[in-house]
């Protein structure tokens, strides 16, 4: 029989790393991969000039860049062309290996939460989204990141 972790008490705001690396929308992509190799971290929130936080940049996003693009398969039906690949997925893989800025590689479906929502809401969003880092807000200012490492240390200390 197994036994689940109880982490109910426990916040975002209690278990985020405060002191948040981050780089600017209009950096460059040299600029990200010194970024996250200086500081060995995967991903940053990436923030316009307004320190607002508009898009996650990760590692995977950098890897993309080299990785082989090739256009979708497909059947010629009639006078149609019925695509047999995502169509959607090829045109952003094509996006991030033309981009130089950040702007233009970062994921802008940005998953957030609030300093006060519950750790099993942010391990929730984590595995519905199919994200490892959550920018932690209080309102709409950047105070703070959660990341699954967070998540399991806040299991352990239990």
């Amino acid at each position: 029989m197994s036994e689940s972790i109880d982490l109910s008490g426990l916040t975002a705001g209690d278990i985020m790393q405060k002191d948040v690396v981050t780089i600017r929308d209009d950096a460059t992509m040299q600029d990200l991969a010194e970024l996250l190799s200086k500081h060995r971290i995967s991903g940053v929130p990436v923030i316009d000039s307004e320190d607002r936080v508009v898009g996650i940049a990760t590692e995977g996003d950098l890897v993309s860049i080299d990785a082989d693009i090739h256009f979708p398969h497909y059947i010629q039906f009639l006078d149609s062309v019925i695509f047999l690949e995502s169509v959607k997925k090829f045109d952003e893989r094509l996006r991030k290996a033309a981009a130089y800025r950040v702007r233009e590689l970062m994921t802008t479906d940005v998953v957030t939460v609030q300093q006060d929502e519950p750790v099993e809401k942010v391990a929730t969003l984590m595995t519905d989204k199919e994200v490892n880092r959550l920018p932690v807000l209080d309102g709409d200012t950047l105070v703070g990141i959660v990341t699954r490492a967070d998540v399991v240390r806040a299991m352990s200390r239990i």
